[in-house]
């Protein structure tokens, strides 16, 4: 199994090393070429959503990844990757890839000094710790999306079709369990 992880800015090593102590092959999307190569599943990390968004932009890769995910591939986004994956972004009139049909907020918690941990349930899962940075939450979601937890009333994991998206940072507690669900029952089953 083979997945890509986004890297041209962001949290992209720590995802690479979850996944390859669940034993999957990694490989970085830095430029479109690397686009060609096969791969099963894709993560988009957690960083600054707005610089991602204008370097997928600028590198002519954001219409390929656009359309590899509307085309099936299992993706999964964390923090900033949630972000470019909706739909709409409360307060802006653009989107980024905007393949999952969500409205988020974009720092919903606040700045740095609103980050904060939490211990939570994700659906199919279990109590899971969570690391909000800068945090976005869903504040809206259309017909088709199961939502998969929430802190506070507030939407912050979500399930639509191929794509699964939190707004935590599960790559940083040292828990797999979120990865492996992706590899698992989405990847693997694709």
């Amino acid at each position: 199994m083979r997945i890509a992880v986004l890297a041209v800015q962001g949290a992209f090593a720590e995802h690479e090393h979850v996944l390859q102590e669940l034993g999957a092959e990694t490989l970085q999307l830095r430029k479109p070429g690397d686009l060609a190569n096969d791969f099963d599943g894709l993560i988009l990390p957690g960083g600054e959503s707005t610089v991602q968004g204008k370097l997928l932009r600028e590198l002519s890769m954001m219409e390929a990844i656009r359309e590899k995910i509307q085309d099936g591939l299992p993706v999964f986004a964390t923090c900033a990757g949630l972000i470019l994956l909706a739909e709409k972004i409360t307060g802006e009139t653009s989107y980024h890839i905007g393949t999952f049909p969500m409205t988020v907020k974009r720092n919903a918690y606040g700045r740095q000094l609103g980050s904060f941990h939490y211990d939570g349930m994700v659906q199919g899962i279990g109590v899971f710790p969570m690391e909000f940075i800068r945090a976005p939450y869903v504040e809206r979601i259309s017909d088709g999306v199961e939502i998969l937890a929430a802190v506070d009333g507030h939407i912050v994991g979500v399930q639509y079709r191929n794509q699964l998206a939190v707004a935590f940072h599960p790559e940083l507690g040292g828990d797999y369990r979120i990865h492996k669900f992706f590899l698992e029952r989405m990847v693997a089953k694709n």
